[in-house]
C-alpha cells in the first residue's frame, strides 16, 4: 500500500522565530519507527514536506528512510494559511499531492502489524471516530468566516469526527471532495484559535463530508482501544508528547526502548542513527 507521512515547519518557524529547525529525540525516534515499520508491514511511504525539512532530514541522514522519497512540495502552502490556527494544515496539502488509494500516517503514529485485511475494499478508514465534546467540536456559531461562506446544508453536524492520524483513502472522489471542503474552510476563516478550526477542517469535515456523498467510514480501532495496554497493533504518542517533554526519566526511558526496538527489528540501520547526536547516546 501506498503511503505518506508529511511535515510542514512553518508552525516551528512562527513558535520559535530565529530558531533552526530541530525535533526532539523521542519524536525523531517515533518518525523512524513509524516509517520502518511501514515498510516492514504495509508497502512503501514517502515523506511530503519543505526544504527546511527536507533539508534538516537529509542532513541527519534520513532520506533513505521514506523508500517513496523524500520532497518539498509544502513550499506551496500559501502564506495567507496561518500556521498557528492551522498548524496541521501540511496533512491536507500533502493528500493533495497523493491520489487515492492511499494512506495518510502520522510521523507519530505506529502500525505494527500489516493492515490490508482490514482495509480492502474500504472507500475511507480512520483509526477511530471522536465523541463531540463541544470544546473541541463547538457548534458552527463559534467560528467566524468569511460573510461569502456558508456550510454545506446536507451536513451532518451530529456524525463523530474522525481521527486522521491514520486514514485511508480507498476512493478518489472522497479525497477530492474532503480536500475541496477543507480547503475552503480554512480560507474563509477569520478567527484565530490552536484548537477548534484545525480539527474541525482536518477531522469534523470529513465525517460530514463522507456521510453526505454517501460514502461509509470504517474504523481500526476505537479512542477507548486504541490507548488500551491489550491492544499491540498500533502506537500513537500525540498524548504522551507533553509527559515526555516535561519528565527526563520518562524521556530517557522511552527513547531508550525505541532504539532497543530499531536495533532489533532494523540492525542494518543502527549505524545510521547513532551517528545522529541527538539519538547517538540511545544507540
Amino acid at each position: 500500500m501506498q503511503a505518506f507521512a508529511s511535515n510542514w515547519t512553518r508552525p516551528y518557524a512562527m513558535g520559535n522565530p530565529g530558531r533552526p529547525y530541530a525535533v526532539a529525540d523521542f519524536e525523531l525516534l517515533t518518525t523512524i519507527l513509524s516509517a520502518l515499520m511501514w515498510r516492514k508491514e504495509n508497502g512503501s511511504i514517502r515523506m511530503i514536506t519543505d526544504s527546511v525539512g527536507e533539508r534538516f532530514y537529509r542532513s541527519l541522514g534520513l532520506a533513505p528512510l521514506w523508500d517513496g522519497g523524500i520532497s518539498n512540495e509544502l513550499d506551496e502552502i500559501p502564506y495567507t494559511v496561518d500556521p498557528s490556527t492551522f498548524w496541521a494544515a501540511g496533512k491536507l496539502y500533502a493528500l493533495s499531492h497523493v491520489s487515492a488509494p492511499c494512506v495518510m500516517i502520522d510521523t507519530d503514529f505506529i502500525v505494527w502489524n500489516c493492515l490490508q485485511p482490514q482495509l480492502q475494499g474500504s472507500a475511507l478508514t480512520v483509526i477511530h471516530r471522536e465523541t463531540l465534546t463541544p470544546e473541541i467540536y463547538p457548534s458552527p456559531d463559534h467560528f467566524t468566516l468569511s460573510s461569502e461562506y456558508q456550510f454545506p446544508l446536507d451536513w451532518n453536524w451530529s456524525a463523530p469526527a474522525c481521527n486522521t492520524a491514520l486514514a485511508y483513502f480507498g476512493n478518489e472522489t472522497i479525497r477530492r471532495t474532503y480536500l475541496q471542503h477543507a480547503f475552503d474552510f480554512i480560507h474563509a476563516v477569520r478567527g484565530r484559535d490552536k484548537l477548534i478550526y484545525m480539527v474541525f477542517a482536518e477531522q469534523r469535515l470529513l465525517a460530514m463530508c463522507a456521510e453526505a456523498s454517501g460514502i461509509p467510514i470504517d474504523s481500526l480501532s476505537t479512542q477507548d482501544a486504541l490507548f488500551s495496554r491489550d491492544q499491540q497493533d498500533f502506537t500513537h504518542v500525540w498524548g504522551f508528547k507533553q509527559a515526555l517533554a516535561e519528565h527526563p526519566q520518562l524521556r530517557e526511558t522511552f527513547c531508550r526502548q525505541c532504539a532497543s526496538r530499531i536495533r532489533h527489528d532494523f540492525p542494518e540501520y543502527r549505524d545510521v542513527y547513532a551517528h545522529i547526536p541527538s539519538l547517538r547516546k540511545y544507540f
